[in-house]
């Protein structure tokens, strides 16, 4: 459409809007249309014939540089059904940071549902995996991509988006993980520092000692994250890492004292050393993030096992949370699993640093320090601290073992405002980790403590409530 024909449509349109008749401002080809007509009539023909003009006929064309993105993927699991998009608008517009909204959508994801696009859209890669399509969709959408039914090669590498790619080496590394290994060691040595080291992390998936000749070969690599990555997973399989004078176990273990205890069985002790400025304080911290369980074990001449099993646990808690961060970090699965027991088992105060370890720990002794925290009800706000735990399974006898609601409704009642905000967030946090009935009879519980039923920090309750379970499932 040009100027002209432009102006002559403005000219009908002002005429009409004035209320006036405008067939004789007409084009001579629109009055041959309407000119048999009653002059009612043709004012209508003529509207009929700008309107499909303006609207269709004679649209402008789509600029050169426009790109026609493909359609937004379709996800594997249904979407939230719409009578339950409000709770959750609701709960993630109270959710204070990006992990509690990753709570939200996990939860939901946990009850076989996605959210409306409307509603929330993933930012990042750490969104569940069934969302991995949109991250790609997001990241790039130039052209037409295979679909995630067809398997990762070498040669469809690049028709992969960097989502879906990690979905799919992820699932090959469970299923045949010297393939997915062969498959990152051809290509992630080419790709960016941080593209590189996401794809190296995706070793850990299935984590065996044929995978240690790869790791080792990663001590050259250009990339310190890289080179401390492979270390820490060498430590996971009981080797020590290729640092050498590199690596500072040395230092660290002048942070560590050995003694004795016991007066018939002796038995040497490990316990921190006492710092005496916040310069050591900083420096051991460093340390500790710099080395490996292993190496740090074999610096005093004994298993992993026996290290932790030696600490003094409880003599300074930065230290104990270090030691915690670093078996995470680089313990094997069974040093996890023996510090996880042994810490749950003490139960109170000990227990908390068992929460580091969650992500390295199976689903039973997930379960396992969640009740006993709740139970111990001595510090249940750390629960927000908790990662990689399982959504949606905590029932109203875990809930109601112990004086984890007693505690709970005395903070609620409480005239001062930190107790009540710690209450909300524990509120929140029993939100993602309990069943759907639990979730009902909490909610009933905490507005007859004293919780305002509008409060926001229900949010997530009211969806988990909402949310239909699996049939089979009970509340225990």
């Amino acid at each position: 459409m040009n100027e002209l024909e432009q102006a002559g449509l403005a000219r009908l349109r002002d005429g009409w809007i004035s209320g006036g008749a405008v067939f004789e401002l007409a084009p001579i080809e629109w009055k041959e249309l309407a000119a048999a007509s009653n002059p009612d009539e043709r004012e209508r023909r003529l509207l009929a014939i700008a309107a499909q003009a303006l609207d269709v006929a004679l649209r402008p064309a789509a600029p050169k540089t426009l790109k026609r993105r493909p359609p937004l993927p379709v996800l594997a699991l249904p979407m939230l059904p719409d009578h339950l998009r409000p709770p959750l608008r609701a709960a993630l517009k109270h959710a204070a940071d990006a992990r509690r909204k990753a709570q939200v959508v996990t939860l939901v994801a946990s009850r076989g549902f996605v959210t409306h696009p409307l509603d929330w859209m993933p930012s990042d890669q750490n969104a569940p995996d069934v969302y991995a399509p949109w991250v790609d969709w997001l990241a790039s959408a130039e052209q037409e991509r295979h679909g995630s039914h067809e398997k990762l090669t070498t040669e469809n590498w690049t028709d992969f988006y960097p989502a879906s790619r990690r979905v799919a080496l992820a699932a090959m590394r469970r299923s045949e993980p010297a393939a997915a290994r062969l498959l990152i060691e051809a290509k992630a040595l080419a790709e960016s520092a941080e593209v590189r080291l996401s794809l190296i992390e995706l070793v850990r998936v299935g984590l065996g000692p044929d995978d240690a000749p790869f790791l080792k070969s990663l001590s050259a690599d250009r990339s310190g994250k890289v080179r401390e990555l492979a270390g820490r997973m060498l430590a996971m399989l009981g080797q020590q890492g290729e640092g050498g004078a590199d690596v500072p176990v040395a230092e660290l273990a002048g942070f560590v004292e050995e003694g004795k205890a016991g007066f018939i069985r002796r038995r040497t002790t490990y316990a921190p050393a006492k710092t005496k400025s916040h310069a050591q304080e900083q420096r051991r911290a460093e340390l500790f993030e710099l080395c490996n369980l292993v190496d740090l074990a074999a610096r005093f001449g004994v298993t992993e096992a026996d290290f932790i099993t030696s600490w003094q646990f409880g003599t300074d808690n930065n230290a104990d949370m270090l030691l915690s961060r670093m078996v995470a970090a680089s313990g094997r699965d069974a040093a996890v699993a023996h510090m996880a027991d042994t810490l749950t088992a003490a139960g109170g105060k000990p227990a908390l640093f068992v929460l580091h370890l969650a992500p390295r720990l199976d689903s039973h002794r997930q379960r396992v320090l969640i009740r006993q925290i709740i139970k111990d009800a001595q510090f249940p706000a750390a629960l927000g601290q908790a990662q990689g735990i399982e959504a949606g399974w905590l029932g109203w006898d875990d809930l109601s073992n112990g004086r984890f609601l007693a505690l709970l409704r005395n903070s609620i009642s409480s005239k001062e405002d930190a107790p009540r905000r710690a209450a909300e967030e524990i509120i929140e946090t029993i939100g993602y980790l309990a069943t759907a009935p639990a979730a009902a009879r909490f909610i009933d519980d905490v507005v007859a403590a004293g919780l305002p039923p509008a409060s926001p920090s229900l949010g997530l309750l009211r969806l988990n409530a909402a949310l239909a379970e699996n049939p089979s499932q009970s509340d225990r």
